[in-house]
């Protein structure tokens, strides 16, 4: 079986495209044939070593979608031939792997295997960001940074479909026509306006109800500096590095903010809200209301293209690898 795997933290040409064995699935696994596999950021941050993997060398990716191939022992959920999504902490750069039945779920005909596997991880990461960290409600202003981005497209989407206003950040003229075209009210390039300030000018200096930032140290006091008193401050990623440490007393400053940083696998820890967060992700993606472009494919061997693509933020929508 063909992998990728990581020998060695550091650039895009650490990624080696070689054979691995593995073993039959064992007790609560499944053994999936994978048909396309998302692209993350994330898979930058375990590549260069700033996420920690259990250990080297280590096959990276957190999202697939294909065919059930085995069950293990004490799986009755599942069978061989099922089509499914699965999303798990390292191990999709594969074009087979064993992976907990926790975290897979049957993928619904009406959606092809690449948005399946583009859309687990992003999606979900929407899911609990707009439904369980700050419910977003009609009436609700957000602002949404890299909203060109996989997660970003589709935070637009989703809270433009719940009834609110969504205001995003893009870094070019080209980007910014795609968010436009996702649904995004007010599109702002931060290369050339002060976002803070142009979010204060469009909601007539108030504020935004939550800011969703997957950009990190660059973004940070812009996007306290966006919101309304009590508002919410929700970091999901940091493309631009890691927020540096601050005192909590600047949030009592700015207008006495909420700040948060969840990880999507806490939320996924019950299998009962695996498969209730896949639903509602499932329905509004099924339903035309939230579209998953993936704008790239390509084959497995040359993840390390699309590494480097995906770090020099050469891409939007989403990015698929094919066994």
């Amino acid at each position: 079986m063909k992998a990728i795997r990581v020998h060695r933290h550091g650039g895009p040409e650490v990624l080696s495209y070689e054979d691995v064995a593995i073993g039959p699935p064992g007790p609560g696994e499944i053994r999936v044939r994978n048909r396309a596999i998302g692209l993350n950021f994330v898979d930058v941050y375990f590549r260069t070593g700033a996420y920690a993997p259990p250990t080297l060398p280590f096959i990276p990716g957190n999202e697939a979608a294909g065919e059930v191939v085995a069950v293990g022992e004490g799986v009755s959920e599942f069978k061989p031939g099922d089509r499914v999504a699965y999303i798990e902490t390292l191990g999709a750069y594969a074009e087979e792997r064993n992976v907990s039945a926790n975290f897979v779920v049957r993928l619904p005909d009406a959606i092809d295997f690449e948005t399946g596997a583009a859309m687990m991880l992003k999606g979900l990461t929407a899911q609990y960001l707009l439904r369980r960290t700050f419910r977003v409600e009609p009436g609700h202003k957000i602002l949404v940074h890299a909203a060109a981005g996989g997660v970003g497209l589709m935070l637009t989407q989703w809270a433009k479909h719940l009834g609110a206003t969504v205001i995003g950040t893009v870094g070019s003229p080209e980007k910014a026509e795609l968010v436009r075209a996702n649904g995004a009210d007010y599109v702002i390039d931060y290369r050339k306006e002060d976002f803070a300030k142009r979010v204060r000018e469009i909601t007539d200096g108030e504020g935004v109800n939550v800011v969703y930032d997957g950009v990190g140290k660059a973004t940070f006091h812009g996007s306290l500096d966006s919101l309304r008193p009590l508002g919410y401050f929700v970091s999901y990623g940091a493309a631009s590095g890691a927020i540096e440490p601050f005192d909590i007393m600047l949030l009592m400053q700015k207008g006495s903010l909420f700040a948060t940083w969840q990880l999507l696998f806490t939320h996924l820890a019950k299998r009962e809200d695996v498969v209730a967060m896949s639903k509602e992700l499932f329905a509004v993606v099924a339903s035309g209301a939230v579209k998953v472009p993936v704008h790239t494919r390509m084959p497995l061997a040359e993840v390390a293209e699309a590494h480097r693509r995906l770090e020099s933020r050469q891409t939007t929508g989403a990015t698929v690898l094919l066994p």
